[in-house]
């Protein structure tokens, strides 16, 4: 087994990236989407399956559950259930049944998605069993109350652990602000943990993980017909949940002025960050605010806020900005720290290079410069079978043409100055930002 996955590790480094990614569609029986990308250079198969159970599902008095609920259906301490004639397996069981078959079985939840991922081999006895065993653990998860209140416990521990470091109260504040009552900007506490129950993870995991709302994407050494029998393996452990209507969520409100949080913190560096309800991930005009953001506060050392506030002022090592669109307006943030006593200097040279580029835009060498970056680079975003995974299932997620990695270099290309001002003067409104702080002295 170790001589298979160093075979496999060695395929992963010499893979020649894709000239063309053809990606196979098709709408299975029980109304789950199968995307399927034929790599058979790599002995190996990667799965995920994603379903609207992320954490803007979670009830406002237990902000959590949809995070718990994919720790318990993960975690090999919960076990698995009896199923018809097959026996429970505890934590030792379980956990050595996976080592045996060499694969990897993890469950996450994010703010949009639920999500499944399942590595394994393709020799064919090993991914049957690898099948049979994700699909138990998926249909029959132990759910056992002993294991939640000690997971409970480590994540109480984290989250006051997490009080002690200035950051944990900027990110809050900023959440909070930006989103108001949305559920992106809802907080896990001990109150939302301590109400969670093993029925609610249990209720939570039915609602959502419903074979008829699954996306299901597969890269890997597998031909049509194998995906489709392996989509009807993992369906069936789901079918019994039913298709429960999911209600509607509402948008993220914009915000109608500005808003300031000043936070007294003892620590060597001030926290700063500023921001808005920025965009969805298919808004049109995607590729101007990323090659734009690129330009203002993504690209690291050669970005505008890291020229102006690091290698003009020196205020900080570095400064970013980031959109983080979803399937609702996620943040537009920008983020530095700086010495206490520089963060007023900070926060106002930060506005005025968020103002200035909203109103003019790039240079041409600006955006000449970033072109070639981002187009260089883009081979090495799918250069594994797990970053191709993973943007597969961002374009059926999000809707996206099937051909979107194909024409990215060219959509990139198109960018013009115009495009990129435009496009952050419709979304962004520097006179109507959160601005946080954290630490500074008076």
């Amino acid at each position: 087994m170790k001589n298979v996955f160093r075979l496999v590790l060695l395929c992963l480094f010499c893979a020649p990236a894709w000239a063309v990614i053809p990606i196979q569609h098709w709408t299975h029986a029980s109304g789950a989407r199968v995307y399927l990308v034929a790599s058979p250079s790599i002995p190996m198969l990667d799965v995920q399956i994603d379903f609207d159970g992320g954490s803007r599902r979670d009830p406002a008095d237990r902000a959590g559950l949809a995070s718990a609920t994919a720790s318990m259906v993960s975690m090999v301490s919960a076990g698995v259930a009896a199923q018809g004639a097959q026996p429970a397996l505890d934590e030792n069981a379980l956990s050595e049944a996976w080592v045996d078959l060499g694969a990897q079985l993890s469950v996450s939840a994010g703010l949009d998605r639920f999500s499944v991922s399942l590595r394994t081999l393709t020799e064919p006895d090993l991914l049957e069993r690898s099948l049979a065993l994700a699909a138990r653990q998926l249909a029959s998860p132990a759910w056992p109350e002993a294991v939640w209140l000690r997971d409970r416990q480590r994540w109480l521990a984290a989250l006051k652990e997490a009080e002690t470091r200035p950051g944990t109260h900027a990110g809050r504040a900023f959440a909070q602000a930006v989103y108001g009552d949305h559920p992106y900007g809802r907080e896990v506490t001990a109150t939302t943990l301590d109400a969670i129950s093993v029925g609610d993870m249990r209720g939570f995991y039915r609602r959502h993980a419903a074979a008829c709302r699954a996306q299901i994407v597969m890269v890997g050494a597998v031909d049509r017909t194998m995906a489709g029998r392996i989509a009807d393996r993992l369906v069936a452990a789901l079918s019994p949940h039913g298709c429960e209507p999911l209600p509607a969520v509402a948008e993220v409100s914009p915000l109608s002025s500005a808003v300031e949080r000043r936070i007294p913190f003892d620590a060597a560096q001030a926290q700063v960050l500023i921001g808005q309800p920025g965009h969805r991930r298919n808004d049109p005009d995607f590729f101007p605010l990323f090659v734009g953001n690129y330009i203002l506060g993504g690209g690291g050392f050669v970005s505008r806020l890291t020229t102006e506030v690091r290698e003009k002022r020196g205020l900080s090592y570095s400064a970013y900005s980031y959109f983080a669109p979803g399937l609702h307006a996620g943040a537009f943030q920008l983020g530095l720290s700086t010495r206490p006593d520089q963060a007023d200097q900070a926060v106002q040279v930060a506005r005025e290079v968020v103002r200035r580029f909203v109103a003019d835009g790039p240079t041409e060498a600006e955006l000449r410069a970033a072109k070639d970056y981002l187009v260089n680079g883009f081979a090495l975003r799918f250069d594994s079978n797990r970053k191709l995974l993973d943007n597969v299932a961002n374009i059926a997620w999000n809707g996206l043409p099937l051909d979107y990695l194909e024409s990215w270099t060219r959509r990139v290309e198109a960018v013009t100055t115009a495009d990129i001002r435009r496009a952050f003067a419709r979304v962004l409104q520097p006179e109507r930002m959160v601005t946080v702080v954290v630490g500074a002295k008076p």
